[in-house]
C-alpha cells in the first residue's frame, strides 16, 4: 500500500514541478513549506484511517478524519490559494 502511495505522491510532486516550470511560476519557501505539511498531515491521517479500521475501531477512524484530515485539507488549500492569487496578481 505504502509503495503505491508514495509513487502517486512523487507522481503528483513531479506534476507540479513540470507544471510551475512549464508556465514560467514559482512557489515561495512558505508556500512549499505549508504544502508539504498538508500533505504529510494527510498521509498522517490516511496511515491512522487504515489502522483504525484494521483493527475495528470505526469511531476512531472517524475522528481521525475529523482531527487531522480537516485541517490538512485546509493547509493544501491554503497553499494553493496563495500560489494561485499571487500568479494571478502577477
Amino acid at each position: 500500500m505504502w509503495f503505491i502511495i508514495g509513487l502517486i505522491v512523487g507522481a503528483l510532486i513531479l506534476g507540479v514541478v513540470w507544471m510551475l516550470k512549464r508556465n514560467n511560476a514559482s512557489l515561495s519557501w512558505y508556500e512549499w513549506v505549508i504544502g508539504l505539511a498538508g500533505l504529510a498531515l494527510l498521509l498522517f491521517t490516511i496511515q491512522n484511517f487504515i489502522g483504525s479500521f484494521a483493527e475495528l475501531e470505526s469511531k476512531a477512524a472517524s475522528m481521525f478524519l475529523l482531527v487531522t484530515g480537516l485541517p490538512s485539507l485546509i493547509l493544501l488549500a491554503l497553499a494553493w490559494q496563495l500560489a494561485a492569487r499571487r500568479t494571478k496578481r502577477a
